[in-house]
């Protein structure tokens, strides 16, 4: 009994596992967390900024709220740049968890914690907040919305240095936003187009940064916050 309980348990966790694609943000923070290449990679193909590098990047990075009872976030990727530029990137199965709020909630998270005291505010880098979304949020067909602040009239750029991104997840194009997509949405490493996020994959989830000591984390993160399902 106890060995079927096992067999049956070593199964659920394949199921999860293997079910998981880089819309997955559990999975996508793993594969990004200190993988300067494939946020590298990222953020050139959204931005088309082929001069980006990378200097850091960290996967689920906890924000906390400086007013005391306010609202902390969890950023699935947080990555700076060589100018000192910052990014978040968030990836969202549903339209509501990529809500338009949201993006200016953690867009001011990203600024407040930018300067220093006594550094004036001209020395506020740029922030950049990117929501990779499974589908189509806005329903215009275009592979990537870019949002800027513009005065209303002359249409003329107000250049504050904020910066808010949503990748279709359905664009289906054949170009290098096509492919990223694509990639996202692979859950095998030799299907993917960038090697650079196929080795990421490929570690988590087909070699040894698949078993763990304690069952696969990706597998136990599924099922505290899905329980009904893995009984």
């Amino acid at each position: 009994m106890i060995k079927e309980r096992q067999e049956q348990d070593l199964r659920t966790v394949e199921q999860i596992v293997d079910d998981m694609s880089l819309f997955d943000d559990d999975l996508m923070s793993m594969v990004f967390d200190k993988n300067k290449e494939a946020a590298q990679l990222l953020l050139r193909i959204i931005l088309k900024q082929d001069d980006i590098q990378v200097e850091s990047v960290v996967g689920q990075r906890e924000f906390k709220s400086p007013v005391v009872g306010g609202r902390d976030i969890r950023l699935d990727i947080w990555a700076k740049d060589s100018t000192g530029k910052h990014y978040n990137v968030e990836v969202q199965q549903k339209p509501e968890g990529a809500h338009i709020r949201r993006a200016r909630f953690n867009s001011s998270m990203m600024d407040s914690r930018m300067l220093k005291e006594g550094q004036d505010f001209s020395e506020l880098r740029d922030s950049y907040m990117v929501f990779i979304t499974r589908t189509d949020i806005f329903g215009q067909g275009i592979p990537v919305y870019t949002i800027n602040r513009r005065f209303e009239g002359s249409n003329e750029l107000f250049d504050d240095g904020s910066h808010i991104i949503y990748v279709n997840g359905a664009y289906k194009g054949d170009d290098a936003v096509g492919n990223l997509i694509r990639d996202f949405a692979c859950r095998e490493s030799k299907d993917m187009y960038y090697p650079e996020l196929a080795k990421g994959m490929k570690h988590f989830k087909e070699e040894g940064g698949r078993w763990m000591s304690g069952g696969h984390p990706l597998a136990r993160t599924e099922v505290e916050r899905r329980p009904e399902v893995y009984v």
